[in-house]
Order: C-alpha cells, then structure tokens, then sequence
C-alpha cells in the first residue's frame, strides 16, 4: 500500500472499468474512490444541507443542477479521508463542473496529479454493457461472456432469475454513449490543454489495465503542443 498523496479523475464512457480501476487505485493507495452516485445516496440519507437539496430534486424527478453536485462533491472533499487523495469517479462531468473542480482545489490549495482516460473503443463497450446480468433477488452481478453464471440465466448463490438491468439494453446503451460524447468529452480537450490527461488503453484483463494506470501516474505528462 502506497502512503504518497494522489488526486485523480478516472475519465471514460460507462462500460470502461473506472468503477472497478478507482476501487483497486483506492486499496493500493489508501485514499477514497468518490463517485457520484455515491455522494448523492450517502448525502441524502445524512440529511446534510445539500444533500437535503438534491433529494429535493431527485424525489420531483428532474436532474440534480450543477451548483447542487459541486456542492456535494466538496462537502465529500472536506471528509477527512479525502485530505491526503482521492479519485473522482462520475464527476466532472462537463466543462462548468471540470471549472468548479479548479476553484475547489485552489481554494484547499490542492492540485489535480493527473487525470486518466480509459480507453475502449464503442463497440466493446456496448458488448460489455448489454452482456451484464444481475440476480433479481440477491443483485450477484455476472456477465455473459466474463463471469458467467454456471446455469444460463439462474444465480449461483440464490438460484434467483438473472435479468438485463434496464439501463443496459442495447438502445438505452448506445444512448448513454451519445450523452458522454456530446457532454462529457469535451473535458478530454479541456484536461489536455491543461497538461493532466493521461490516456490507457482499457482493453485486457482488469490486471493488465490496473498495471497501465499504474505505469501512467509514475510517468510524466507529455508536454501540450
């Protein structure tokens, strides 16, 4: 376990591995994997004051605002597990979150280390989203063709019906990638002009990606032409 300090973004459409990198990244150097879902729930149910704000937004059915997830994300920021790292997961999202991202930091005076885009072209991605199944009962995830159940369709553990999570069929998928490349892309421009960007190839097993971020963090950032 690595006890130097680290702040990361894992950048990447869904479908990448930057939940399962942030959670080994998180273990090899002592520091939180903060991801946005996260904040939300574990804010919302804590009833802090922006927290209180989001559920307000999330009961009425409509989008959390930025000012309301920046505000979160610096509430977790604060926590004090996040003093000597963190890897953000999920957050920026767009160009005014990536902004906000920089006050945060200046104003803790903090810096970014590097952020890490996770490569994978699209058709591997809509692959691996639509191959994922979930138990109904016990929620094991498997995946068709990585982590197959030993009976088509029906849980190891529980026996349960395997189903297709709702956000993961074909169309819903392909719509999820045209949201990332509309709004989230942009901050691949915006964190290369920024000297931060680090890009690893997300293809192989999680071991081979995990050894690629590794090598990326140690190395330093090509200069921006």
């Amino acid at each position: 376990m690595s006890t130097r300090e680290l702040r990361l973004i894992l950048l990447g459409p869904p479908g990448v591995g930057k939940g399962t990198q942030g959670r080994k990244l998180a273990q090899t150097f002592a520091i939180p994997e903060i991801a946005t879902g996260d904040i939300f729930r574990n804010a919302m149910k804590a009833r802090t004051p922006m927290g209180l704000a989001a559920k307000s937004y999330v009961d009425s059915g409509n989008l959390v605002p930025d000012d309301v997830t920046i505000g979160l994300v610096e509430e977790r920021l604060a926590g004090s597990d996040a003093q000597r790292g963190f890897i953000l997961d999920g957050f920026p999202r767009t160009a005014a979150q990536a902004t906000a991202l920089d006050a945060l930091m200046h104003k803790s005076s903090q810096r970014l280390d590097a952020v890490i885009e996770i490569n994978v072209q699209s058709p591997e991605v809509v692959r691996r989203l639509t191959g994922r199944r979930l138990c109904a009962i016990c929620q094991t995830p498997y995946h068709n063709d990585s982590a197959p159940p030993a009976v088509p369709d029906v849980c190891d553990r529980c026996g349960g019906v395997l189903v297709v999570r709702s956000d993961d069929d074909e169309a819903t998928v392909l719509t999820r990638l045209a949201e990332y490349e509309r709004k989230t892309s942009p901050l691949i421009s915006y964190y290369r002009a920024a000297g931060l960007l680090k890009v690893v190839d997300g293809n192989g097993d999680v071991e081979a990606v995990f050894r690629r971020i590794l090598s990326a963090i140690q190395s330093p950032v090509s200069p921006v032409a």
